[in-house]
């Protein structure tokens, strides 16, 4: 029979296993009335992504969950697919051709999205190419890009639905707005960081009066859009304020003083600047007080028109300038240190401008009522539960969603305007003329959907929706979201508002939340720090399997985990094992083996043992699948593997293998089959390639082990009491082995064993078990005794389970050999101990060297004399016993 190669090397079959794979169909699901559908949709990294450490994590889960459901009887889809990203895409293009010379005004709208095009063409396949490697298995047939025509058609269709609903608007709002990017971004897409800053009070002069009223503010700038001061109705500080005018430091504008319970007593000073224009709860203001909205930055966060003298000016140089002002003209009366939170661009890092814009918006709380009663109806979960705070706190105080952004790359708003008479047409065509007074003179809209429109649509979309496909109705709606906590606000939220309002129920059934991936140390990997690995390195020095099997063991659902290259080594180790061992029960198989099958007849104890072992993890894997502990499934194999089949069983049956009873080696044979077919079947989820490799030369037929059939646990494979007799001999072996570790006596010396022990059954396991003793024990006889008579004092002894061990003293250690060996470990404790004085004793040494060296040397004869101290404690007994 052929066998494997004598080395472990991924690279020799990694690729060609993907390739044969890819080529065999075997990734592709359909629609199969005969099968019960399983579905996930991956979460599709930006079309101009490179992979990372997350990405790795969180595909390596997915594909443990479609390989098992795929093996397990389920038309299995898992949907590939990747996100056009506005932002990032459009930023990295204006920077390309920012070094041709060229601008987006420049080009123009079609000229520079033929050239994101040609971006996103030369650079979206590096992902889906890095992703190979990984040895995921979606069906690449389905393959979808939101900004393919069908996705483009759905996200039409839901512009124009809501709209018509009245949960689409346009209106002036405070959004957030980025300067860098030059655009509106969401609340989600702002990441606020506490940082420290200055709190500035500036004397607001009341008109007529030679007095003032003192305010306070964190952005100085903002005060030349200030329209009106406000306080509380409660605030007695204030009575003999109301109803005067104050005049504006600076700019010499008269603004109201008005009363709102908006205004907090505590803080600050009580009397708050109101800016409407540029904060969203001063706009809140504005609106129940018909105030202005004086807007005095531009997009570029610079001071516009309405700034007077500081017109021009970015943001920062005119806040030194107008404290600077304030200062010198007397209305600055202190400034005071001030920790608070700033929003920045979660894309850029900039810190975002509240500022006011006409936008296109969703109103958000008819969707998100439907979406927490979801979540507390059962009707989908989060694992782990905690999360489920995350995401009602979100909806549960949701503001409306703007969903317009001042960018061309995306899906531009199915919108027009009437130049005539200022109608707003709703379309997926461009219509021909007016609908309301016939004027061809139209115009779209420039601005792009935010690309969380289109992402929120992922779970229906990609399977044909609007239109009512097969696939749809089979796939919808899916099994698992496998995502990370940093975007369920993001992501999860709007997927579910968007399923229930369009599809009537939610898109998944569970919410598998990922942790992130951090350095050895704990850091989060980041460019800044110079910390992150990636993947592809470590697959190509490693292997695939390596990588995803040091990323899955070890893991827990939500929770974020260190990467450390030692574990990625001992999971290479882990693959070498089981081709090693492989290797080992091909060679013993024969040219002429054929499977038969395991006969409970015929099997003997340690047969039955193996296969017990076997059936009792297939359940427990079984059971950590379920509950998405893939962490726990995958160690169970490990332990499995490693220490039950090759440290034990094949030691075991060695014997047996290399005897001349053919007809138990064809059991042996049989039973070496069976488990290590399930072996590989129950691993492969988790390292696809190797046990696909080793399969492909144990399985009776050219099938692949992806399209086998999952183990399944069965009750006739249940021999309890032959665990617990095989239980028995392994922990007492273990004791043996301790005995002689503790004497340091090389494995090839043989002693006597015996036995102590009035437990009859015992006795018989003992009896009939006595070979294991020998191979395994290096027993050179095994003997069973009711009582300890004739047994020597000095015998090395351990206590088990209704027996005691005895190894004579004299039988594991040559008396002589061991004084010898021992006189030469004092003289070397003894010259090392005294080193270590003469450098200690050595003021040259103890005052000049750095105090981390001379404590080495304090510990190391602190340690010396241990030894010594043990060494001469064994002569001494040593020298008893021979006299």
């Amino acid at each position: 029979m052929e066998n494997l190669s004598k080395t472990y090397d991924p690279k020799e079959f990694e690729d060609r296993l993907y390739k044969y794979w890819n080529e065999s169909g075997y990734f592709k699901a359909d629609v199969n009335e005969d099968k019960e559908p399983f579905t996930i949709m991956m979460p599709p990294p930006n079309v101009t992504g490179s992979l990372h450490m997350g990405h790795a994590l969180n595909h390596t889960i997915q594909d443990i969950l479609i390989r098992w459901k795929r093996m397990d009887g389920y038309e299995a889809l898992w949907l590939p697919g990747t996100d056009h990203a506005s932002i990032s895409t459009e930023a990295k293009v204006v920077a390309r051709i920012k070094e041709e010379g060229l601008s987006k005004e420049k080009l123009g709208r079609e000229k520079f999205l033929d050239k994101a095009w040609e971006w996103t063409e030369e650079y979206g396949g590096k992902i889906k190419n890095q992703l190979k490697k990984l040895g995921v298995s979606p069906d690449w047939s389905k393959e979808r890009f939101t900004l393919d025509e069908g996705l483009s058609d759905a996200v039409e269709e839901v512009f124009i639905k809501l709209y018509e609903k009245g949960l689409i608007y346009q209106g002036d709002r405070i959004i957030n707005w980025c300067p860098s990017c030059a655009t509106a971004i969401s609340d989600a897409e702002v990441e606020h960081v506490e940082s420290s800053g200055k709190l500035w009070h500036v004397r607001y002069p009341v008109k007529g009066e030679d007095r003032f009223l003192e305010i306070a503010t964190t952005r100085p700038e903002t005060m030349l859009g200030d329209v009106a001061v406000a306080v509380n109705p409660d605030d007695d500080r204030y009575k003999d304020f109301l109803g005067k005018t104050l005049i504006l430091p600076l700019v010499d504008r008269e603004i109201p003083i008005i009363e709102d319970e908006y205004v907090e007593l505590e803080f600050g000073t009580g009397a708050v600047k109101i800016t409407p224009a540029h904060d969203p709860n001063d706009f809140e203001v504005g609106l129940r007080h018909d105030l202005e909205n004086l807007k005095i930055l531009d997009d570029d966060a610079r001071i516009n028109n309405n700034g007077g003298k500081y017109e021009g000016l970015d943001r920062y140089e005119a806040r030194a300038k107008i404290v600077e002002d304030l200062k010198e003209q007397g209305y600055l009366v202190e400034i005071k240190e001030h920790n608070h939170n700033v929003g920045h661009c979660e894309r850029c890092n900039t810190i975002v401008e509240p500022i006011i814009s006409k936008q296109w918006f969703v109103e958000m709380k008819p969707l998100a009522e439907p979406a927490i009663k979801a979540l507390k109806n059962g009707e989908f979960k989060f694992i782990p539960e905690r999360f489920e705070k995350i995401y009602l706190n979100w909806l549960e105080n949701i503001r409306d969603w703007c969903i317009s952004r001042q960018l061309w790359w995306g899906h531009r708003l199915p919108v027009y305007y009437c130049k005539d008479c200022s109608e707003v047409i709703i379309s997926k065509k461009a219509p021909e003329k007016c609908s309301k007074c016939d004027s061809h003179n139209l115009v779209q809209d420039e601005d792009s959907l935010d690309t969380w429109f289109s992402s929120a649509l992922w779970p229906f979309s990609t399977l044909g929706w609007p239109e009512n496909t097969k696939e749809l109705e089979y796939f919808y709606p899916t099994d698992v979201l496998v995502t990370g906590y940093d975007i369920i606000f993001f992501w999860i939220v709007r997927m579910v508002f968007s399923g229930v309002e369009q599809m009537g129920e939610v898109p998944f059934k569970d919410v598998f939340i990922t942790g992130l991936v951090r350095d050895s140390e704990g850091r989060k990997m980041s460019k800044s720090l110079g910390n992150g690995i990636d993947p592809l390195e470590i697959i190509d020095e490693y292997g695939s399997d390596a990588l995803r099997f040091s990323l899955i063991t070890g893991n827990t659902p939500g929770n974020d985990m260190r990467f450390y290259v030692e574990r990625v080594e001992a999971s290479r180790n882990f693959a070498n094992k089981l081709w090693n061992a492989s290797r080992f029960v091909i060679m013993n198989l024969g040219e002429d083996f054929k499977f038969t099958g395991v006969d409970d007849k015929d099997l003997k104890l340690e047969d039955k043992w193996i296969i017990s072992r076997l059936n009792g993890a297939i359940k427990e894997i079984d059971d950590n699948l379920n509950k998405f502990e893939l962490g726990l499934a995958g160690q169970r194999v490990y332990d499995f593997t490693w220490n039950e089949y090759c440290d034990w069983y094949i030691e075991m049956v060695k014997a047996r293998l290399y005897g001349e009873d053919e007809d138990d080696k064809i059991i042996v044979k049989n039973v070496l089959i069976h488990v290590l077919r399930n072996i590989n079947k129950l691993l492969h989820p988790f390292m696809p390639f190797v046990t696909e490799e080793i399969y492909s030369y144990i399985n009776d037929n050219d099938e692949s082990i992806m399209i086998s059939d999952w183990p399944k646990n069965d009750y006739k494979y249940n021999f309890k009491d032959e665990e617990k007799n095989i239980n028995f001999i392994m922990d007492a072996i273990k004791h043996i082995r301790n005995i002689r570790a503790e004497m340091n006596v090389i494995p090839s010396k043989r002693a006597r064993v015996i036995f102590v022990t009035k437990d009859n059954k015992i006795k018989e396991i003992l009896e009939e078990n006595k070979s294991f003793f020998m191979t395994l024990a290096s027993a050179s006889d095994l003997e069973v005794k009711e009582n300890k008579e004739g047994i020597n004092d000095d015998a090395m002894s351990a206590v088990i389970e209704n027996a005691e061990i005895f190894l004579p003293l004299e039988e594991l250690v040559d008396f002589d050999k061991e004084i010898e060996r021992l006189e030469k470990e004092k003289s070397r404790f003894e010259n090392e101990i005294k080193r270590v004085n003469g450098k200690l004793s050595n003021k040259g040494f103890t005052e000049k060297a750095p105090e981390k060296i001379v404590n080495e040397e304090k510990e190391k004869k602190i340690k010396y004399e241990e030894m010594l101290e043990k060494v001469l404690e064994r002569l001494e007994n040593i020298t008893k016993k021979m006299n």
